[in-house]
Formats: structure tokens, C-alpha cells, sequence
């Protein structure tokens, strides 16, 4: 035995109170409680796994980019039935509402004067429209978003906002926030002191190209502006023109429209447990794309993960605990299926809430928010994660766009934090394709969500309700 295993087992001598899942050994009744050593061999086989690959090769092969509320993302559904139901998932169902959907139309950049060169961006979800011809202003340059807000109002009236900031990569993605805020809200900020018109360096740690798409939101009376993310390169090419001291012109065509309420939807698919009364695990990730890439590492990557790990369950044991996975629709767009998932399923009892959305390089992490007297469950999650070389961290859990509606009512959250050094050089991009996964760092994903779902799902423990981070 290794020590890992020892530790598990001293752990479960004292914590584990209750039968489990059944299993059968040599000289072990079928009744006896699960040891965890069945955790562990569940998590080590999923080392091996190949299921998540296939369900990113299947669906960024067969369906491609999958835009919120668009036809392309009513084809991920039906292409999601089928393939969760001939894994062998049951109650496998879409469940539809109704959002308003934005789409792109032509998008093209280039300065005039003094440097005349085209350049590549992209239009930023909600952005306004220029005229069909076109719009020409000079830039106004700002080197962050807080210079940004330090403008007086009124002073960029019939000017081009240019924000520059440049995020930087680290291990669990905190600069996204920091630098990300110039493309939630620059836009309705430029639009408030006058602009015409808005570009930012695009919200990424890579230097290409390829200009990385996301969403902006105007606030309730605000006219949206046009408004678009510079490829890295070229914003950085555009900063250099502006040192030169010359007044910048630049010419945008940018002809996005917001065509109106569609139908988008969520697919949903479990694993039957034994114990109804002891609520739902909700797992998953989100099944829409942007459309500039197929989708894969934004999130074909996560929807893979989490059924490929709950896939183990419907292939051994049964759990004590029904583990629903939930491919949610329109998450990049505002949440619609993490909201829509919660006015649904609200009044169900869930004991746990996770998702995987950022990829699928290695877990580092795990962190929890769970109620006081579950603490034994996230002392085990730790001892069954440590053989993967992931670390508890110090911080709440409670990640997770989708499953946050859920959280907010208070359902306890675990966290799997993968490493986020590469995640924003492809994300949103072009480059977003399959490519850009590395199946065993895609294993190990699994092996964790297979590790962590095997200590919840069959925790003997209560798991009640806590007070969301």
C-alpha cells in the first residue's frame, strides 16, 4: 500500500460512517462499504481516459463555433443528445428559454494618417454599428482603463477611444479582471464622455494576430458605440504610431446588429442515484463559443471533462448521489443558461455546484465552500487530489459563471482551478481550436473531476446549505 493510500485509508477508518458504493472483491460481500482505494483506482484509470478528447475532435469536427441563440448553437444541442445519450447518460433533455442575440457583420480597421495600414480586430459582443461606409476620427489615446475614466466628460466627443492595456499571464487567471474591466465596461465609459467609437488592445497574454473576441455591456440608456478588440500586435503597432507624436486617424467598419429574441437551451443528462434525499451534484461547462474559433479549449474542453468524469459512474458503481451534468447555453453572451438552469432547478436540492471553463491544461487547485459539517469531505477531496499534484488552496470556492446562479442560492461550491499560463493566449480567438489541447494535461483534468466527484457524490456527510463568497 502506497503511503497515499494509507492516508486514504486512515481518513476513511474515521469519517466514513456509512456504506457507500457497493463492490465486490474476494472475500468482500457486495454490501461492504466502498474503501477508498475504489476512489483511487476510478481516478488513476481516468488517466487513460479518451473520452473527453472525443467529445472535443466530435464536436468542434461536427459543429464548429457556436454562437449563443444562432442556429449553429441549436445544432451543438442535437449533436449533444445524441452524444450524451449513446455515452449512456440518462434522463438526457434539452431544456430551452428565450435571449436576445447579437451578431457580427463586417469588421475591418485602417489607419489613414500619418502611418496608412490595415489592421485586425474584431467586434466586441453588444457593440454598436458604424454607418455602412464606414467611420473616420482621429484617436484619442489612453494607456489604461483608469486613464479611461480620468477623461473629463464630453472631451472625446467625435473621437476614437484607444485603450492599451496589456494583460500578462499568470497561473490562476486573477489578471483577467484586472485588465479585462477596459472591455466589460471601456466601452459604455467612452460612450458616456463622448466617444464615437472605441478600440482596446485585445484582453489577452499573446502577441499575434488573431484579435480575441468577448462581450461588453452598456448600461440601461446608454446608446452602444461601436467597439472592437485590436489584435495584440497590431495594438501594439497602433501605441507606437501615437509615441511618434502625430495626431492618429483611423478609419472602422464595423456592422454588427442585434436581430432579437431567439431560442437558445441547456442539455442536461445524469447519473441516477441511490439515495434521492441527498441532493444533486451539478457539474459541467458551457456549450456555446464564440465564433471566431471552434470552441474548444472555451469550452468544448470543459463540457468534455466533467462528462467524461461522471461517465465513470454510469460504468462502475452506482453513487449515493445523482450527479447532473449540464452543458449550459449562452454563457458567453451574459449567463442566459446558468440563469435559466437556476429558475428552473432552484427549488431542487443540490449538495455541490462546479464547473470547467478555462480550459484544459492541468489542475493545480481545489478549493471549497463547504458547510462546517462537511469538513471531512473537503479533508478526503484532499487526500484523493494530492497524487495528481493538486494543492487546497487557502481562498472560498464559489467559481464559475453558470453554476453561480446556484451558488447564490447557497449550494455549496467546489472549485478545480486549472493553470491559466496559456488559457488567454488562445482565448477568444481564432486560435481556439484543438489544436491547442494537450490530451494528457486533458487526462489529468479528468482524473481530478473523477477524484472529486467520487468524494462527493458518495460523501456520507450532510452537505447543507452555505453562505455564498
Amino acid at each position: 500500500m502506497s503511503r497515499t493510500t494509507a492516508l486514504i485509508a486512515a481518513l476513511a477508518a474515521t469519517a466514513l460512517s456509512t456504506p457507500l458504493i457497493a463492490q465486490t472483491r474476494p472475500g468482500i460481500t457486495a454490501a461492504a462499504p466502498v474503501v477508498p482505494a475504489q476512489i483511487e483506482k476510478m481516478r488513476d484509470a481516468a488517466l487513460k481516459d479518451d473520452v473527453a478528447y472525443d467529445i472535443i475532435e466530435g464536436i468542434t469536427t461536427e459543429v464548429g463555433p457556436r454562437l449563443a441563440g444562432t442556429e449553429a448553437e441549436a445544432r451543438a444541442r442535437t449533436w449533444s443528445l445524441a452524444k450524451l445519450k449513446a455515452l449512456g447518460f440518462k434522463n438526457v433533455r434539452i431544456e430551452t428559454y428565450q435571449m436576445p442575440v447579437w451578431v457580427r457583420g463586417e469588421e475591418t480597421a485602417e489607419v489613414v494618417s500619418p502611418f496608412p495600414q490595415k489592421m485586425r480586430l474584431t467586434a466586441l459582443g453588444n457593440s454598436g454599428a458604424t454607418p455602412p461606409e464606414g467611420l473616420t476620427a482621429e484617436i484619442a489615446y489612453f494607456p489604461s482603463f483608469a486613464d479611461l475614466q480620468a477623461a473629463p466628460d464630453g472631451s472625446l466627443k467625435g473621437k476614437i477611444a484607444f485603450v492599451s492595456n496589456a494583460m500578462v499571464a499568470t497561473q490562476d487567471g486573477s489578471s483577467y479582471g484586472s485588465y479585462g474591466v477596459a472591455r466589460f465596461v471601456g466601452p459604455n465609459v467612452a460612450a458616456t464622455k463622448g466617444a464615437a467609437a472605441i478600440v482596446i488592445r485585445s484582453i489577452g497574454s499573446d502577441h499575434g494576430r488573431g484579435p480575441h473576441a468577448g462581450l461588453t455591456t452598456f448600461a440601461a440608456g446608454v446608446t452602444p458605440i461601436p467597439a472592437a478588440a485590436l489584435s495584440t500586435a497590431d495594438a501594439d503597432n497602433l501605441s507606437r504610431m501615437i509615441a511618434r507624436g502625430k495626431p492618429v486617424t483611423l478609419k472602422l467598419v464595423l456592422t454588427p446588429q442585434q436581430t432579437g429574441t431567439h431560442e437558445s437551451g441547456n442539455v442536461i443528462a445524469e447519473v441516477p442515484g441511490s439515495d434521492p434525499k441527498a441532493g444533486i451534484v451539478l457539474v459541467g461547462g458551457h456549450l456555446d463559443s464564440w465564433d471566431l474559433g471552434t470552441g474548444a479549449i472555451d469550452d468544448g474542453a470543459g463540457i468534455a471533462i466533467t462528462a467524461a468524469a461522471a461517465k465513470r459512474f454510469l460504468d462502475g458503481p452506482r453513487p449515493r448521489r445523482t450527479i447532473r451534468v449540464v452543458w449550459f447555453g449562452s454563457e458567453e453572451v451574459g449567463g442566459f443558461g446558468g440563469r435559466a438552469y437556476a429558475e428552473a432547478h432552484g427549488s431542487e436540492k443540490h449538495a455541490t455546484a462546479s464547473e470547467s471553463d478555462f480550459g484544459a491544461d492541468r489542475v493545480w487547485r481545489f478549493e471549497v465552500n463547504l458547510p462546517e459539517s462537511a469538513k471531512p469531505v473537503g479533508d478526503r477531496l484532499a487526500a484523493a487530489l494530492a497524487p495528481l499534484g493538486i494543492v487546497r488552496g487557502k481562498g472560498l470556492g464559489g467559481d464559475g459563471s453558470d453554476v453561480g446562479p446556484m451558488m447564490q442560492k447557497g449550494v455549496a461550491a467546489i472549485d478545480l482551478n486549472q493553470s491559466g499560463q496559456r488559457y488567454f493566449d488562445y482565448h477568444h480567438t481564432p486560435e481556439d481550436t484543438l489544436d491547442r489541447i494537450d490530451p494528457e494535461q486533458l487526462r489529468q483534468n479528468v482524473a481530478a473531476w473523477t477524484a472529486m466527484l467520487g468524494i462527493i457524490a458518495n460523501a456520507p456527510e450532510e452537505i447543507g446549505s452555505v453562505t455564498p463568497r
